[in-house]
This record gives C-alpha cells, sequence and structure tokens, in this order.
C-alpha cells in the first residue's frame, strides 16, 4: 500500500478510535441488560425501558464505525458503490440515534450529579440537530446536491462521535481532580460536542469535488 494510501486511512482510523471506549461502555451496557444485571441506582431506568438504550447503543455502534469508511477516499475508490449501500444503513441509524437520544433525554430519570439543566437542554439540543442533519443530507441527495448532502452527514456524524470526544476530554479532568459530577460535567459533556462541531465545520469549508466531476 503506497504513503499516499496509508494517509486516506488515517482520518478513519481515528475515527474508530475514538468509539472504542464508547463501544465497549456499550456492549457492557448491552451485556447487563441481556443477562438481567442487578438494578441499581445507575441502571435502573435502563432496566425499566430498554428498548430506547439498546436502539440507541446498536444504531450508534454502526453509524459511528460504517461512517468513518466514508471519510477514505481510497476505499471509496475500491468500492464504488460502496458509498451509496452504506448512506442507506447509515442514514436509518442515524435518525434511530438521534431520536432514541432525545426520548431517553426526555423520559428517563437521571439524577443531579449526572445530568444538570444545562445538559439537559443541551441533549435536547443535540438530538434535534442530528436528527434535522440527516433529514437535510437526504434532501440534498434528492436534489443531486452532493456538497450539501456532505456537509449535513458530517454534522450529524460529529454529533453522533459526541461520546467519543467526552471521554477525551474527561480523562485530563479526572486525572487532576478526580470524579467530575454536577456542573463541571455538564460544562465538560457540552465541550466534547462543542469540539465535534468546530471541528466539523473545517472539514466542511477544506475544498471539495462533487463526485460527478471527480473523473473529468
Amino acid at each position: 500500500m503506497s504513503s499516499s494510501n496509508l494517509s486516506q486511512w488515517k482520518v478513519p482510523s481515528a475515527l474508530i478510535a475514538l468509539s472504542v471506549i464508547p463501544l465497549i461502555g456499550g456492549g457492557v451496557r448491552l451485556a447487563g441488560l441481556a443477562h438481567g444485571a442487578a438494578v441499581t441506582p445507575e441502571n435502573a431506568r435502563f432496566v425499566a425501558a430498554p428498548t430506547p438504550v439498546v436502539l440507541h447503543v446498536l444504531c450508534a455502534a454502526l453509524f459511528c464505525v460504517l461512517g468513518a469508511f466514508q471519510f477514505s477516499s481510497a476505499f471509496r475508490k475500491r468500492q464504488p458503490g460502496w458509498h451509496r449501500i452504506a448512506g442507506r444503513i447509515l442514514i436509518p441509524c442515524g435518525l434511530v440515534v438521534g431520536l432514541s437520544g432525545l426520548w431517553m433525554t426526555m423520559f428517563y430519570t437521571i439524577g443531579a450529579p449526572l445530568q444538570g439543566a444545562l445538559l439537559f437542554y443541551v441533549r435536547l439540543v443535540v438530538g434535534f440537530a442530528m436528527v434535522a442533519s440527516i433529514a437535510l443530507a437526504v434532501m440534498a441527495i434528492l436534489r443531486r446536491d452532493f456538497a450539501v448532502h456532505r456537509a449535513w452527514m458530517i454534522r450529524g456524524y460529529a454529533l453522533a462521535q459526541g461520546a467519543g470526544t467526552q471521554v477525551l476530554v474527561f480523562i485530563p479532568a479526572i486525572l487532576f481532580s478526580g470524579e467530575t459530577l454536577g456542573l463541571a460535567r455538564d460544562l465538560l459533556m457540552t465541550l466534547a460536542w462543542l469540539i465535534n462541531i468546530a471541528v466539523a465545520e473545517w472539514i466542511i469549508r477544506r475544498p471539495f469535488t462533487p463526485p460527478s466531476l471527480r473523473n473529468i
């Protein structure tokens, strides 16, 4: 594999690596639900209504992992049908991630140490923004507007990757001050989404060549 092809895999590899800890955490959560783990204050809401969290974890895993490969132009060139096939999986998965996130925010009871008013409203904004991003991406591709479709899918993907960036944001905070709860937790969670949005907007504003012009 040439050095140029290797460089094409840096971003997908980094995105998959970013997803690893949230995927492990989600897998542990699903395993506990499947095997009847003891009910605790931390998991009581999931045991009482498991469907939203199961859908959220499974669809987020597909969305983040499959979505990472969409950032490799080398892979898309070798597998020309991949982008369209993956998109038909990614779009419904992204909608389920956003909608299930909204449901859990509105209907799960979460204690103030884990979610204050700030994080509650931020999660609502993120959920609505993700659903809107996917919907706008669909409308754009139906118009054959590739640049707009790409931009909205990148925004939706950035929001979905919030959990991965939250891990990176929390590690130094925990090492410095120990367990982070309350307003500090709300602020750190919000910061992670803001970082992802900033990176997404930077990527979107880089030069883009529509697929129909790449071989001209």
